[in-house]
């Protein structure tokens, strides 16, 4: 066996191209567009049925959102203004007979309070499917009446109601329960039930409307649906779209946040420890440098193989390996020492060896086959017994002196 020299190795080093480079990195690649190309067909066909928020959100272009609703309102020169609480309200609607409110408050974030300070900030509040403490607060002459659905006619004198002629969509019904009330009943569905009822106290209006389904963009364009939504919607130039979100419903609790809770100094060490811990990986952490590639085949020691295969051994404290692995040698010399073939088994050499060396097959076969170390020095023992069975073998197949010597004797006496 003939080692290379420097100068050859060296030769046979090859700088990676940038075509044999990017060849490794094509598979994750392809990978990288196919699942973006996936991703954008997935949101291309399922991105409509997706909500970005409540429903009848006015930033919402899902089947369950109002943009459509709140697009065509800033296009026939309404002022749609999107709010989630009650400050943002205040500081838009600064005049009530120019202001329409419309509250949809489907999880019930806003409080009695709340309410109520609405109709003092406009002259229109329009609330969409209130719950029982919700009408309790802002119209208690009417109630909750069931469930209405289908196609309904408008039979009322509600300018908007009137143009939109028939709604369809399902939702709540409301029933007055007050018969002194000023109020204008729209969309019976039967049974004295209505979609809509405007209650009139001079020159304030509070509507309620159950017909949830008619205003969201999936079901706008039918029948009436659309006319009615924007003549409700658009009877003033200024629209406060209110849709509360959680953080009013805490802010009405009086309960602080985490953020408020925190202390301002907190942020800055944070910010430090993140910006420490960055420079600690760039300058701590490992730097491999270019891979060389080396062309094959490479000649590698025997003796470096067999030290390697030692120290791993070692260090994993494999000693059944480590023992197999000097049986498999002791196996082979002592075949040969004993003259046979190399396709001969180990139980063919265990016979043969106790034959030669006149011990017992199964103390052999113990030695050379299921003898299991559990330690370091159990491991140097059964070793050391190797060597002794490989030496008194290789005595017992040696020839001796005195057959050595008749055989020189019949020869000279043949010649």
């Amino acid at each position: 066996m003939t080692l290379t020299s420097r100068h050859e190795l060296e030769t046979n080093v090859v700088t990676p191209t940038i075509r044999k480079a990017s060849r490794k990195f094509l598979y994750w690649v392809i990978a990288v567009v196919a699942l973006l190309a996936l991703a954008l067909v997935t949101i291309m066909f399922n991105g409509s049925a997706q909500s970005a928020g409540p429903p009848l959100s006015p930033n919402d272009p899902g089947p369950q959102g109002g943009k459509a609703l709140a697009e065509v309102l800033r296009a026939q020169g309404v002022s749609v203004s999107a709010v989630d609480g009650m400050r943002q309200t205040r500081k838009i609607a600064t005049d009530p007979s120019t202001t329409t409110i419309f509250v949809v408050d489907v999880k019930g974030y806003l409080d009695g309070d709340a309410l109520r300070e609405l109709t003092t900030l406009s002259s229109n509040v329009i609330i969409m499917s209130p719950t029982f403490d919700q009408l309790d607060e802002l119209a208690p002459e009417i109630a909750l009446a069931g469930n209405v659905n289908g196609t309904i006619s408008a039979e009322c004198s509600l300018r908007p109601a009137q143009r939109a002629e028939a709604i369809v969509g399902d939702g709540i019904g409301f029933r007055i329960i007050e018969p002194s009330a000023d109020a204008i009943e729209c969309f019976d569905s039967g049974d004295d039930v209505h979609s809509l009822i405007q209650i009139r106290d001079g020159a304030k209006h509070i509507t309620v409307i159950g017909a949830r389904n008619s205003f969201m963009n999936e079901f706008v364009q039918r029948q009436g649906n659309a006319a009615l939504a924007l003549g409700v919607l658009g009877e003033t130039p200024n629209l406060v779209w209110l849709v509360p979100t959680i953080a009013e419903a805490a802010a009405a609790d009086g309960s602080a946040s985490i953020a408020e809770l925190t202390p301002p100094w907190v942020s800055t060490v944070m910010t430090l420890f993140i910006l420490a811990a960055i420079a600690a990986a760039f300058w701590r952490g490992r730097r491999f440098g270019p891979l060389v590639v080396e062309a094959l085949p490479v000649v590698v020691r025997a003796s470096e193989t067999m030290n390697g295969r030692a120290r791993l051994y070692q260090k994993a404290s494999d000693y059944l390996h480590t023992l197999d692995a000097l049986r498999i040698g002791t196996i082979d010399r002592l075949g040969v020492l004993c003259g046979l073939p190399t396709v001969a088994t180990v139980d063919d050499v265990i016979r043969a060896v106790a034959a030669a060396t006149r011990r017992q097959p199964a103390e052999i076969g113990y030695l050379l086959r299921d003898a299991k170390p559990l330690s370091e020095a159990q491991l140097i023992q059964f070793s050391d017994e190797l060597l002794t069975l490989e030496a008194a073998a290789a005595i017992a197949t040696r020839p001796s002196s005195a057959t050595m010597d008749s055989t020189a004797t019949t020869t000279e006496s043949g010649a």
